[in-house]
């Protein structure tokens, strides 16, 4: 809306700021967060009366986690949701699809966590929508969404360490590209089991995938780094600004000992706008890399119940993989400060494939 406004005054004197993407991402960033702090409280007290018991607690987790985290509120992903609507439209470039896409598939992710965690709280039960409904309609939304943005970035699937060479999918690509989106909306679902465990990772990958969208939506850069052009992506850089905003935000109010959690609300809709950048930017690849926490959460839970029904016997102590460090005895802290590490280091990688090709 900001861009347009200053597109009208033919960006005159100090509204030329309001051209660069650089500067827009910026100011994105800063006003989810500032949105995020502002709302925070009150929408933590009203979660709270509406919710009373709070989230429900696993019976079979971490027996500290039943005295320390019984009764927190959930759906603070509202919190996020909120924040980083009202700062992508303030400060993106609206003509351009991509971005809605992404908009609508993090909003619509974040519906049907919504959904879920208002079932359980309703309920007081860990069961709240089907899972094969969820996986569902993850499917279809992400499906539609990868349709849209593939209209303008073609259906190929590139591959990291290798100069733009991309393998043509064809309408494998929706299929693919649906997976990517859903499945990452679940991983981060998963990683959601400590104070500001998955936060901050999110934080982090947005920050990598906020570079990307700007080097990738650049002719020059691409070009010179070898990598596949795509038009109008780097006003993604501005959405990836509003998330880290929106991110550090609910961080200010998830932080141990959480005030708030995200919930099924937050964790969908982070995850689901994670894979439809990284779908919009043609570097679904690099995404797990970069989000390779989450993809490692995934795997640990996929590990464990395959060997449960197989073999009778567990892996891990506990499944998701963070269960089972606090199970070895790592304070929770420590184990949420080292996952940190590790997504900042996977980010590293990721952000090295740009220029090993």
């Amino acid at each position: 809306m900001i861009f347009h406004i200053a597109q009208f005054f033919g960006f005159e004197s100090i509204l030329n700021l309001f051209r660069y993407i650089t500067f827009r991402s910026g100011a994105a960033a800063i006003t989810a967060l500032l949105i995020a702090l502002w709302i925070g409280p009150k929408m933590i007290a009203w979660l709270r009366v509406k919710q009373g018991k709070g989230q429900p607690i696993r019976e079979d987790g971490p027996a500290s986690h039943l005295l320390t985290k019984r009764g927190t509120p959930t759906m603070g992903g509202l919190m996020i949701l909120a924040s980083l609507t009202v700062s992508t439209l303030l400060w993106m470039d609206l003509r351009h699809s991509i971005v809605w896409a992404c908009l609508l598939v993090t909003l619509s992710f974040g519906l049907i966590g919504f959904l879920d965690d208002y079932a359980k709280v309703t309920k007081a039960s860990h069961k709240g929508v089907p899972g094969k409904v969820r996986l569902l309609l993850e499917f279809m939304i992400g499906g539609a969404a990868v349709w849209w943005i593939a209209r303008e970035t073609g259906t190929q699937l590139y591959i990291p360490f290798v100069q733009n060479y991309g393998i043509e999918l064809g309408i494998f690509y929706i299929a693919f590209g649906a997976f990517i989106i859903a499945g990452f909306g679940n991983a981060v679902n998963l990683t959601d089991g400590l104070d500001g465990l998955a936060t901050m990772p999110v934080i982090i990958a947005a920050m990598t995938f906020g570079v990307i969208a700007y080097l990738v939506g650049n002719v020059k850069f691409s070009e010179y780094l070898g990598i596949h052009y795509v038009a109008n992506a780097g006003e993604l850089a501005v959405f990836c600004g509003a998330l880290i905003g929106a991110g550090l935000g609910f961080l200010w109010y998830n932080a141990p000992p959480a005030a708030v959690f995200m919930g099924d609300t937050g964790s969908l809709a982070l995850g689901g706008a994670l894979g439809s950048i990284a779908v919009a930017t043609n570097h679904e690849l690099v995404l797990v890399i970069v989000g390779g926490l989450f993809v490692l959460e995934t795997v640990s839970v996929i590990v464990q119940v395959a060997s449960f029904k197989l073999t009778g016997k567990r892996v891990f102590r506990m499944a998701p993989i963070h269960h089972h460090f606090e199970q070895l005895g790592w304070a929770e802290a420590t184990v949420v400060v080292r996952f940190w590490i590790i997504s900042f280091v996977l980010a590293l990688a990721g952000l090295a494939t740009l220029k090993l090709r």
